[in-house]
């Protein structure tokens, strides 16, 4: 997928607020400080379109961006380890929740993992959590290039070994490195076949 547009549409504290559900939606989510928004910037070839911080728990509304006129890419806020207060975090968790059960034009969740660390509980939770709504997702390795290939592959393999604790089957898993490009064309080579497939199956967002 070549990506010839990618703009900013706005920020939203409320389902209610966000953008008009007429086009395919794919949302991005993960830990506070997993990468997601230097991910995202490196997937629409845009350097700053989403603001990008060192200090976790920056994004703390729903950003919508629409990409080629034809998808929406929305960046949701980070979860856990932000440095806010309680209340804050309450209602960061209770925003995620109405968006992602109640967005009808959503399609797929990417949940970003930090491939630097072993299973977390607060992932581990989120994921099996989707699974029980049965939202599409697919798991986002980010930070490759910051370990080795051994210590990555041994994080990858005791994340799919947790998950089938659970998990009869195993979502499609990306690895990525935003610095480095890596995973850059598979997630929107996913993107695109999933849009191709809605299309050729009549499903339309009005």
């Amino acid at each position: 997928m070549n990506i010839l547009s990618a703009e900013f549409i706005k920020s939203s504290k409320y389902l209610e607020e966000c953008p008009e559900a007429n086009k395919p939606e794919y949302a991005f989510i993960g830990r506070s400080n997993v990468g997601k928004s230097s991910l995202i910037n490196m997937l629409a070839n845009k350097k700053g379109l989403a603001k990008t911080s060192s200090t976790p728990g920056k994004t703390q509304l729903i950003n919508h961006f629409v990409i080629n006129n034809s998808w929406y890419l929305t960046d949701l806020p980070g979860y856990g380890y932000a440095k806010v207060s309680k209340s804050e975090r309450a209602s960061f968790s209770k925003m995620i929740e109405k968006y992602v059960l109640g967005r009808s034009n959503l399609v797929n969740l990417f949940v970003l993992i930090d491939s630097r660390h072993l299973p977390m509980k607060l992932d581990v939770d989120f994921i099996n959590w989707l699974g029980q709504n049965s939202i599409p997702f697919n798991l986002v390795f980010t930070k490759i290039d910051k370990i080795s290939q051994r210590e990555f592959s041994y994080n990858f393999k005791k994340y799919s070994q947790e998950l089938r604790n659970t998990w009869e089957e195993l979502p499609e898993m990306f690895k990525t490195s935003s610095e480095k490009k890596i995973g850059k064309e598979e997630i929107l080579s996913f993107i695109e076949d999933t849009n191709k497939y809605l299309i050729r199956n009549k499903i339309f967002f009005n």
